[in-house]
């Protein structure tokens, strides 16, 4: 599994299907909470992350963002309307892939 059912995942995919540029967007993005240790390396944030999921970039964002920095996550949000992309539960994707899974 990739994505967790308490995350929702920006898709680097517009709704007419075109890939979002550029390519390290994913990346940058999750910058904006990204970190440096001691070992001068920096540490994405536990909330936000980069991944690819079928070859696309996304972004995935813990829900409990909301409550802890409600800007930061309507930030993001706002960011994937502006650009229109596309964002969906990652529950909904376990369901896609893996009906029946998680009955109840």
């Amino acid at each position: 599994m990739i994505c967790n059912p308490y995350e929702i995942i920006i898709q680097g995919i517009t709704s007419e299907g075109r890939t979002f540029r550029p390519s390290d967007w994913a990346e940058r993005l999750s910058g904006i909470l990204a970190s440096f240790g001691a070992d001068k390396k920096m540490s994405y944030h536990s909330y936000v992350r980069p991944l690819m999921m079928d070859n696309v970039r996304c972004v995935a964002v813990d829900k409990k963002l909301e409550k802890i920095d409600p800007r930061v996550y309507q930030f993001l949000l706002s960011f994937a309307k502006d650009n229109d992309l596309r964002v969906v539960d990652c529950r909904t994707l376990i369901d896609e892939v893996y009906p029946n899974q998680f009955l109840g």
